[in-house]
């Protein structure tokens, strides 16, 4: 009996210590990984976020409604067919804003008549909705540089849009 216990203790002995080194390994593995993550979130908590040179001189987003609503009534195939679109003025600078209120009559105009002028079909698409919203905030950035020197609107957004 002596000697079934004396070939059993090494081969217990290699397996006790591989065993005692893979658990040890899978600790430090563990433990540097929540070092390295506590690490590394405290460290983007403590420096501020920083912003891009070309961000950090623009103003927020202002945005002008025109109310009511266009509303612009189309013949097609001997049917009456109307759209009715909302449009919001998105602008940077508050003073040009108001500058360019003072002209909204012939804003409302240009765009109630560049509406009246489109295909009925066209207007069905997804891309021509986007090609009259391009046109639309060309025609208001015209009168902007026209009447206040300079575009003042980034983008003109339809905020509702409805085709009858």
């Amino acid at each position: 009996m002596a000697n079934t216990e004396a070939v059993k203790d090494p081969a217990s002995k290699g397996k006790l210590k591989l065993i005692i080194i893979f658990v040890v390994a899978l600790l430090l593995a563990i433990g540097l990984s929540v070092g390295a993550t506590w690490f590394f979130m405290h460290r983007a908590e403590s420096k501020p976020a920083e912003v891009p040179a070309a961000d950090a001189g623009k103003q927020p987003a202002l945005y002008e409604p025109l109310n009511p609503a266009f509303v612009v009534n189309f013949k097609q195939d001997g049917r009456d067919r109307y759209m009715q679109v909302s449009v919001t003025l998105q602008a940077r600078d508050k003073a040009d804003l108001e500058a360019l209120k003072v002209h909204m009559p012939v804003i409302r105009n240009n765009l109630v008549m560049m509406f009246s002028g489109q295909d009925f079909t066209a207007l069905a698409t997804p891309v021509g909705i986007e090609m009259l919203r391009q046109k639309a905030t060309a025609s208001v950035q015209e009168v902007a540089q026209k009447e206040v020197g300079k575009p003042v609107i980034d983008q003109l957004l339809f905020t509702n849009f409805v085709l009858q």
